[in-house]
């Protein structure tokens, strides 16, 4: 049973209690609340994101990493890679929809189809595609006063040199490879963002006109409440200290993403029972796979400098993009590039590199990354940030090493190629003498980043899937009345950035709560 709740702490009750109001929480949160018999309850750790330029203008994203609104969670050593990447995670509502670059792809059919295959039944393309037209985001191609000349020509060049089709507007039609201007979720107007809570609670907020929805912002979750295997609600602390319990009459809807869900409920017991144990944390509910399948899109970073400045008109100085597909078996692209019309040079500083006072990059990324790994704690106090060992680059056929190489090659061809070669004075990172596949793949390696993906880590899968942490309707295997909605649930990685794919989970597990009879939500 619960808790006694005695003075100290302040009883909140609601028929569903969103844990994070980011990418899908401000999804599933406006949706339940469309039902004025339905109260909500959303908890946020950080603050709002209204009246912050900062947050709410797109271009304004890089001064964001590091900085006040970023749990910044270090990586672990990485013995193939580098062990100084850092992982932003945005505390602010609307989650990293307030803090990335809100490029938007739909998730491919291969991709979606891939989920089935790995046990999410119902997840196929064919049951997918409506929630796409379901979002609310104003999700448009880079507008033509952004798209600054050398990302033009950057366009142009590769276009050639790849032998790939031009796509004006990646979201019409499904794809293999391609080069283009990306579909930004933001509005060209003004730059200011379409994230998750603009589109979907900014609209009720201001308006007042869900009495029902309520946010506690700046409030951080530090257990889940279980009455046997029934969730009853969470555990809270506000900035000011004060402790919240945050009852549920229907369901818990977990959405802290895929670092901060697995941590939450590693901490509430939920997990791995050798792991818990080895902490002291009681062991709850041992669910081997929490923790597991740590994915992320990995990329690295090829840099010239130019011979000038660069015009200054920009979406968010990554506005293009190239896909290729190598392998013509391959359900979709297996190399991608993002074109930054600035030099990106934070992890070759480290081995040395200088920053060109004017540069751009092209940043060859592995859409599906075969090396997989593990978010697990160091310690039982949940104030201590989880570890993030992605394993980068340890996949047992070098296949994502080897496709980085591959996307320096190609990268170098691409600069060597008109309109796009007039713009460049000389390639400073890795730098011409760095010709073989092993130097190439040492340095790409080096200095590989992240793209702020991580996901992966509760998957969704079959019942006879012993590490399928939810099941395909999202809810947690073994536990009653509560659901998990963000990429954590990812069985594998889409080709594309993912946050189209979070939104439309959001937008499918709003749907499976609308469609519970009230007092189910059983899990398996």
């Amino acid at each position: 049973m619960p808790p006694a709740v005695g003075p100290a702490v302040e009883k909140i009750t609601a028929d569903y209690v969103v844990v994070g109001g980011g990418t899908a929480g401000s999804v599933i949160a406006s949706r339940l609340a469309e039902d004025p018999g339905t109260h909500v309850v959303v908890i946020e750790g950080g603050p709002t994101d209204i009246d912050r330029p900062d947050v709410l203008t797109l271009r304004r994203w890089l001064g964001l990493l590091g900085g006040d609104l970023d749990y910044d969670y270090p990586t672990t050593e990485q013995p193939r890679g580098n062990s100084h990447i850092r992982h932003s995670r945005a505390r602010v509502l609307g989650g990293c929809s307030s803090h990335n670059t809100l490029i938007s792809f739909k998730p491919l059919p291969g991709d979606w189809d891939e989920w089935a295959a790995a046990g999410a039944e119902g997840w196929d393309v064919a049951s997918m595609d409506p929630y796409f037209g379901k979002l609310r985001n104003n999700i448009v191609p880079v507008d033509e006063k952004d798209r600054n000349a050398i990302a033009r020509d950057f366009v142009e060049a590769a276009r050639k040199t790849a032998d790939v089709p031009r796509v004006e507007g990646f979201n019409k039609a499904p794809f293999h490879e391609g080069v283009g201007f990306f579909d930004l979720a933001y509005h060209p107007e003004n730059n200011k963002r379409s994230s998750a809570s603009v589109a979907y609670l900014h609209p009720h907020i201001e308006a007042g006109d869900r009495p029902n929805l309520r946010i506690l912002l700046e409030t951080w979750v530090h257990r889940l409440e279980l009455d046997g295997t029934r969730a009853t609600g969470v555990r809270a602390r506000t900035a000011d200290g004060r402790e919240l319990l945050v009852e549920a009459g229907r369901e818990v809807v977990l959405c802290a993403g895929a670092v901060d869900t697995p941590r939450l409920l590693l901490h509430s017991g939920i997990g791995p029972k050798a792991d818990l144990d080895a902490l002291g944390i009681p062991v709850v509910h041992d669910l081997p796979g929490v923790g597991e399948n740590l994915l992320d899109h990995p990329e690295s970073v090829i840099v010239w400098e130019t011979d000038g400045p660069i015009p200054e008109n920009s979406a968010m100085d990554s506005d293009a993009g190239l896909f290729v597909r190598r392998d013509p078996d391959s359900t979709g692209p297996d190399l991608m590039f993002h074109f930054y019309q600035i030099p990106f040079t934070d992890n070759p500083e480290r081995l040395g590199y200088e920053k060109p006072e004017h540069g751009v990059s092209m940043t060859p990324n592995i859409p599906k990354p075969r090396s997989r790994g593990r978010l697990y704690l160091t310690s039982a106090d949940p104030a201590v940030k989880p570890a993030l060992d992605f394993r980068y680059f340890t996949d047992e056929e070098d296949y994502d090493a080897r496709t980085l190489v591959d996307g320096i090659k190609l990268a170098r061809e691409i600069a060597k190629a008109e309109p796009l070669a007039g713009w460049l004075k000389r390639e400073v990172c890795p730098g011409p003498e760095i010709t073989t596949d092993e130097e190439i793949s040492e340095y790409a390696r080096k200095v590989a980043h992240t793209v702020y993906h991580p996901a992966g880590t509760c998957r969704m899968g079959a019942a006879d899937d012993e590490l399928a942490v939810v099941d395909p309707q999202l809810r947690i295997r073994g536990l009653d009345g509560v659901r998990i909605a963000d990429a954590s649930v990812f069985p594998t990685m889409p080709a594309v950035n993912p946050m189209i794919g979070v939104l439309m989970v959001g937008e499918k597990c709003a749907e499976l709560l609308a469609r519970t009879p009230a007092g189910r939500g059983d899990g398996q």
